[in-house]
């Protein structure tokens, strides 16, 4: 009965999150107007969850009566303080997410709405400023812009359109964030991630993973393990495959909590709310917002025994324009860098370094790494050479929002016990969607079970020797360890040939039928 009951719930939710984004979309671009529907629901979280914290410890007390969102503004400034250090923000009773939507409709008349929404997020911003929280909460929503035309042409418009946002985001059955039998904020925030990302093609997929990958990805990386130190991701987007660790491990058992690095700062904003969404606290995850290939950060962090990413495809970067960067650390080993034109090679050099010695990297990649010369083919040779690729996975094609090429994964560790490559198609692992192919639950477990034993089958996997990949110029290409399964008709010559003659046999019959015919005809 609970899975039935979750399933009912979760639902209703996603009808209820189309039925608002409908509604609100207007002329709007969804992939840009999930910043609003996104930082309202965020709003509206944390408001709760400050609430609900406030008032436990209250009733604990034996303050049976006490409500943080009816209280004066002056009497909660007592425990501001207190509020920033264990919470890492403070919001006002008046500035709760609940007080402003009781009195939306009055501020909106009076064309005040847009404003004082736009104070309440800089007071929250402001609260953790000089504190350890404030680089988790600085510029948070920087992207709900209120006085955009996205919102309305004019004033009157705009202060219309974040009463029905509000309204909707307050609507929506998310029950305590407590007690919800489904990560009510969570799934949401996940489902409206895909949402849009299926509407907004290669703009909006840029952003997003789809949940079966990212649930293959690290189920491939935490294979073997029951907790692990940290989780990182050099290009974590949105934040959905740091998450997976939570959800698959439990985030007790990601001890030092989930580490990212996000240049886009759209994007990088909607990561630090993802967090918060799915309970993560502020003080068990740091992302940053820079450019990972030339300006890293988390250089001082100890090793990380996950890593996960899907890095953007064949991107242009630096490269050797940048004199410095072939002897930084990350990618001088292998004496060369990734071509400038395709950086591909230069995460996964990155990555490599980040990586503990009892840790496991799983990243998707372009296929064209694992079979392009040049600087990419000396990379790979120097990964093969000091035993670092464990295992490559060919992904069906059509998996992601905004393309269709086939993708594959790459698998490193530093601590392997043999010296050889695990080779996996998986080309047939989907099922078909609509207009994309999507990864089943027997699909995932069917990989991750191949992975785990290492063992050949026939057309699917294969179990390669260092020997082996060196005499093909280390070509990493799984078509190349794998033989394809011939699925053509099998054709019998013998009853072909029976066929052939019966056809000309036929045709000698026409011919004399026709010619008859003629005869009688000139007759």
């Amino acid at each position: 009965m609970a899975d039935v009951r979750k399933e009912q719930e979760r639902e209703e939710l996603h009808r209820t999150i189309w039925a608002i984004a409908d509604d609100l979309r207007g002329s709007v671009d969804g992939w840009d107007f999930k910043t609003y529907v996104l930082g309202t629901m965020f709003y509206r979280y944390i408001s709760e969850n400050l609430t609900e914290y406030i008032n436990k410890f209250e009733i604990e007390a034996g303050n049976t009566e006490f409500d943080y969102s009816l209280l004066a503004d002056d009497e909660a400034e007592a425990v501001r303080s207190d509020m920033v250090n264990e919470k890492g923000f403070f919001i006002l009773p008046s500035e709760l997410f609940k007080n402003i939507c009781a009195n939306a409709e009055k501020l909106a008349e009076e064309n005040k709405l847009n404003e004082v929404i736009e104070t309440v997020f800089r007071h929250i911003e402001q609260s953790a400023q000089g504190t350890i929280s404030e680089a988790e909460f600085s510029g948070l929503f920087d992207d709900y812009d209120v006085n955009s035309n996205k919102l309305g042409a004019t004033v009157p418009k705009r202060n219309q359109m974040l009463v029905k946002l509000l309204f909707g985001i307050r609507d929506m059955k998310l029950g305590n964030y407590q007690d919800n039998t489904i990560d009510a904020f969570g799934d949401a925030y996940e489902y409206l991630m895909g949402m849009y990302a299926s509407n907004a093609g290669k703009s909006g997929g840029e952003y997003f993973t789809p949940q079966e990958v990212s649930e293959l990805l690290t189920q491939l990386a935490v294979v073997g393990k029951t907790e692990v130190n940290k989780v990182y991701d050099p290009a974590c987007g949105s934040g959905s495959l740091l998450l997976k660790s939570a959800k698959i491990l439990g985030i007790d058992k990601v001890k030092s909590g989930f580490y990212g690095q996000e240049k886009n700062i759209t994007t990088y904003n909607l990561c630090r709310i993802n967090m918060f969404l799915h309970d993560i606290d502020y003080d068990r995850f740091s992302i940053a917002c820079e450019d990972t290939l030339v300006q890293p950060q988390h250089w001082d962090d100890e090793p990380f025994e996950v890593i996960v990413s899907n890095p953007p495809y064949s991107i242009k970067w630096e490269g050797d324009d940048n004199a410095t960067l072939i002897n930084d650390p990350r990618f001088s080993p292998a004496g060369v860098l990734a071509p400038k034109s395709k950086a591909d090679m230069a995460f996964i050099m990155h990555s490599l370094t980040w990586l503990a010695s009892n840790g496991t990297a799983a990243i998707v990649c372009f296929p064209g790494i694992m079979y392009r010369g040049g600087a990419e083919q000396k990379i790979r040779k120097y990964l093969v050479d000091n035993n670092y690729i464990d295992c490559i996975i060919q992904l069906p094609d059509n998996l992601f929002f905004g393309t269709s090429i086939a993708t594959c994964i790459m698998v490193m560790k530093k601590n392997k016990v043999d010296n050889k490559t695990l080779f996996i198609d998986a080309t047939k692992e989907f099922l078909k969607v609509t207009n994309n192919n999507k990864l089943t639950e027997d699909n995932i477990r069917h990989i991750v079970d191949e992975f785990t034993s290492r063992e050949d089958v026939q057309y699917f996997a294969r179990l390669v020797d260092y020997d082996e990949i060196k005499e093909q110029n280390y070509n990493l290409s799984v078509s190349t360890y794998v033989e394809q399964e011939d699925t053509r008709e099998k054709i019998d010559i013998k009853v072909l040939n029976a066929q052939i003659k019966e056809i000309v046999a036929r045709e000698q019959v026409l011919r004399d039928a026709i010619d008859k015919i003629i005869a009688e005809i000139e007759g």
